[in-house]
């Protein structure tokens, strides 16, 4: 076990991956992301008025699980979050925004893990591919109209796929900022 240099208890690796580290800091064990600066999380709005969601087989749960398009900045080189975002929402849905707006960034898991999320609002969406992912992800994208939302997420519920509960949280910005559902707080970004 490699020790680690920190300030407070000893923090001690206990296994290293090609994208995590397992870590032990006195009775806390934890990882951290390896080889990427961190997260995304896009909620992206058609101009429809639909909320784009992406279906994928997650191992970890052995399952076919719902979310909003999201995920690793900085595992592909140097890119800002905002790239990674632009990036992740093109690969996973096919879409493109002329508009996008930074919403806040938050731990993904605080009692499993350093990784933090950085949300974005994407609109003025356009169509540019099938989306899908990269190589293996074999994404389904689906677009929901937003007053649909919250009882299309139940009924995936009770067909047996999990839920990504940030879904939820990109619903609350949604209401607050985007959309013309209330007004904007905080800044578009290019």
């Amino acid at each position: 076990m490699e020790q680690m240099e920190q300030p407070g208890e000893a923090c001690l690796s206990l296994c290293r991956g090609k994208f995590l580290e397992l870590l032990k800091e006195g009775r806390w064990e934890y990882v951290r992301r390896v080889n990427a600066s961190g997260a995304v999380m896009i909620v992206a709005v058609t101009k429809e008025g639909e909320l784009l969601l992406v279906e994928e087989y997650r191992v970890p749960l052995h399952a076919r699980t719902v979310g909003l398009p999201a995920g690793i900045s900085g595992d592909e080189g140097e890119e800002s979050t905002l790239q990674s975002a632009r990036r992740e929402l093109e690969e996973e849905t096919g879409y493109r925004a002329d508009s996008w707006t930074y919403l806040f960034a938050g731990p993904s898991s605080p009692g499993l893990t350093t990784e933090m999320v950085s949300f974005y609002l994407a609109e003025d969406l356009h169509r540019i591919s099938a989306g899908g992912g990269v190589a293996h992800e074999n994404i389904t994208v689906h677009r929901i109209p937003l007053p649909q939302v919250h009882d299309w997420l139940m009924e995936q519920m009770g067909q047996g796929k999990v839920v990504d509960p940030k879904i939820f949280m990109g619903l609350y910005f949604l209401s607050c900022c985007g959309n013309g559902m209330g007004h904007r707080l905080y800044e578009t970004v290019e």
